[in-house]
């Protein structure tokens, strides 16, 4: 018997992306999306609410009460525990962000089904999308011996300053088995009762393809945002401890940019996200190219047909 799953998501984006987000994962089998649109998008809302599956809500000053939190990340963790805490609707539920796509090589719901039932979570890793065709991923680099050779063989210049490898996170996200008391869902992790929720290091058979630099363009874009508020903010650890060398990514960006300016950036973006075929077939080596098409524009005319 397969398993019924949703998402929670909190989105600040264009309505197009948005949609995009819903459709692939509506045309993967999730049951239903809760979307918390952070701006007055009504064109979003609208769309969204038209879908049978999709539950949008719009963050605006009667949501927050007035009291809006100006961090992003207590916004998103604050309503992906609402949606948990809902009336439950599937059997697991995940927080993602618009940039994130599940990719399973068969049904998400059979996977979640065939899991120990004593088991809370199932944690999705990453895999990081290369900057090109928008096909070509690197795989996480699990956390042993080898990981740090490993990085360095891929990036040469910059690897030692990059925990394994990614500009984004590790870590993944989780689902969570629903009908459980006292969970507090975060970012990367889910609580219950203020214990952190532990279970396998890893789901087989699902990634998270995170698309989080599409191209040059697009990660300069969003470039300033991040390093300020984002994930490469000054307040996150360094990539290992500091006496041996180890800097935060907001450190390597300041440095980069200290003595390269924009010109240092795209060096150090086509090194570690350009989708080259230097760098395809030095992941291909270690066993750590993975590809898939997503193919946003099919599905948003399939689910949301103007």
């Amino acid at each position: 018997m397969t398993a019924t799953w949703g998402i929670s998501a909190t989105i600040l984006a264009p309505v197009r992306d948005i949609l995009g987000f819903a459709a692939y994962h509506l045309e993967a089998g999730a049951h239903r999306i809760y979307i918390y649109l952070d701006d007055d998008n009504r064109a979003a809302y609208d769309a969204l609410k038209a879908h049978p599956k999709t539950r949008p809500t719009l963050c605006d000053a009667d949501w927050w009460k007035g009291k809006r939190p100006k961090k992003h990340q207590v916004r998103q963790t604050h309503n992906a525990t609402h949606t948990y805490q809902r009336r439950s609707e599937v059997d697991w539920l995940i927080h993602m962000d618009v940039d994130e796509f599940l990719v399973a090589d068969r049904p998400i719901g059979d996977i979640l089904a065939d899991l120990p039932g004593e088991d809370k979570i199932a944690r999705i890793r990453p895999m990081e999308q290369l900057a090109g065709d928008g096909t070509a991923f690197k795989a996480f680099v699990p956390n042993g011996p080898d990981r740090n050779r490993v990085v360095a063989a891929l990036y040469p210049t910059y690897g030692s300053y990059i925990k394994g490898g990614f500009l984004s996170h590790l870590a993944g996200k989780c689902f969570v088995r629903s009908g459980l008391d006292g969970v507090r869902v975060q970012i990367h992790n889910a609580f219950q009762h203020d214990e952190m929720l532990k279970g396998p290091e890893s789901t087989n058979g699902i990634d998270l393809a995170h698309c989080h630099a599409k191209s040059w363009e697009d990660w300069h874009a969003a470039y300033r945002y991040r390093l300020e508020k984002g994930s490469y903010r000054a307040e996150l650890a360094p990539n290992c401890p500091r006496d041996k060398g180890g800097l935060s990514m907001h450190e390597l960006f300041q440095m980069i940019e200290a003595e390269g300016g924009t010109a240092g950036l795209q060096a150090f973006f086509n090194e570690v996200c350009a989708d080259t075929p230097a760098l395809r077939d030095r992941l291909a080596a270690h066993g750590l190219l993975k590809q898939a098409k997503l193919d946003l524009n099919t599905t948003i005319s399939k689910h949301f047909p103007v």
